[in-house]
């Protein structure tokens, strides 16, 4: 059965310290729903797939994994050095380098990048609290 932020997490860690669960949630969804509607030169572009295929690589990662969700999207988006990028900075962040930074998505904006890192580690704290919870 599914163990998600939404159903389970928030609401146990909500009731355990509540402006926790709140603030939490909060961030989450503020960095997850971040989007300037640009993909490096193209504007007006509807990022929530991409978006989600970061945010359920980084579940999958660590062993979470929703039933409805197709993985397939994560390989139809997510370039090779984008994924070795991700588990990398999501399970060893001592071992990440600038190379491995500049050769994913070599055209893209550093903020968009940056985006990147931020989608990623949120995910991965999400992914954490759901273990500890």
């Amino acid at each position: 059965q599914d163990y998600t932020w939404e159903d389970h997490g928030f609401s146990l860690i909500n009731r355990l310290y509540p402006e926790v669960g709140q603030l939490l949630d909060e961030k989450f969804q503020v960095v997850y729903n971040l989007t300037y509607q640009t993909i490096a030169m193209h504007c007006g572009v509807d990022t929530s797939m991409l978006r989600r295929a970061i945010w359920n690589y980084v579940h999958c990662v660590f062993g979470i994994r929703y039933d409805d969700y197709d993985y397939g999207e994560v390989n139809q988006l997510l370039e090779r050095s984008l994924k070795i990028y991700i588990k990398t900075v999501a399970c060893y962040p001592e071992k990440t380098t600038k190379r491995m930074y500049t050769q994913f998505w070599r055209h893209f904006k550093h903020s968009e990048k940056v985006h990147v890192n931020l989608l990623l580690l949120e995910a991965r704290m999400q992914a954490a609290l759901l273990y500890a919870l």
